[in-house]
């Protein structure tokens, strides 16, 4: 008796083992199963995050209004867009620009200076904050102010030459103001700035259309292939975006 209850529990003992066994295996798997869930959460949680500050700010794309960024419209009825940082990089002088269109930029006031009797033409205002655009704003209507227009008509002169704070291109970065040491840089840049993917901004004659009046140091830049139809054809940026 006693030799097969022997056997009897050493057979016992071997099926109490195995099950254990395969039940440590078990909840091992099911550990492991739930730990990775957690991970493949955890990761796809810090990727949405971070997918929301390492977007390229500048691109449009990211928000929401399918336009590329070089073809951005701002003007009095298009605000910049909800959002929008431009990657900025300084330039002589000190002023910020896209760091998208600096390479272009030097490019285009090099070839200016050595087309105009090696006179550098130098950026005089590049991006600004709104911050800065209200305080630009604001002195231009004070200057009317003073002159003995009323506010109401103070405002209206002054936002045919300064944009209102969150409707400038200027806080895209990618618009730039260019002091000419002599007037034919202006000219020479009308002639020439779509090679280099620049626009010039303002002319005179579709004051109309921009609502801004004409501003021979104001360029933009668009791309070269837009520059070039823009050019080519006549238009300013507004009609060539209708098309």
């Amino acid at each position: 008796m006693s030799r097969k209850y022997n056997k009897h529990k050493c057979r016992r003992d071997v099926y109490r083992r195995r099950r254990r066994k395969r039940a440590g295996k078990k909840i091992a798997g099911a550990i492991a199963v739930i730990l990775l869930s957690f991970i493949i959460i955890f990761r796809t949680s810090s990727q949405d995050i971070q997918s929301g500050f390492s977007q390229d700010p500048g691109d449009p794309q990211t928000l929401g209004t399918g336009t590329p960024w070089n073809l951005t419209l701002v003007n009095r009825q298009n605000p910049v867009p909800e959002g929008y940082r431009p990657n900025l990089t300084k330039i002589q002088g000190g002023e910020q620009v896209d760091e998208r269109i600096y390479d272009p930029l030097m490019e285009m006031l090099e070839a200016a200076k050595e087309a105009n009797g090696n006179q550098l033409p130098h950026v005089v205002s590049g991006y600004r904050t709104e911050g800065e655009q209200q305080r630009l704003y604001d002195n231009k209507i004070s200057q009317y102010e003073k002159e003995g227009y009323s506010e109401t008509e103070a405002k209206e002169l002054a936002e045919q030459w300064v944009a209102v704070p969150g409707y400038s291109e200027h806080q895209l970065g990618v618009a730039v103001d260019i002091n000419g040491e002599i007037y034919d840089v202006y000219l020479w840049l009308q002639e020439n700035s779509y090679k280099y993917g620049f626009i010039f901004r303002y002319p005179g004659d579709k004051t109309q259309i921009t609502n801004v009046a004409e501003e021979v140091w104001h360029y933009r830049y668009v791309g070269v292939e837009a520059a070039t139809e823009i050019y080519e054809q006549g238009l300013c940026l507004e009609e060539y975006l209708n098309l």
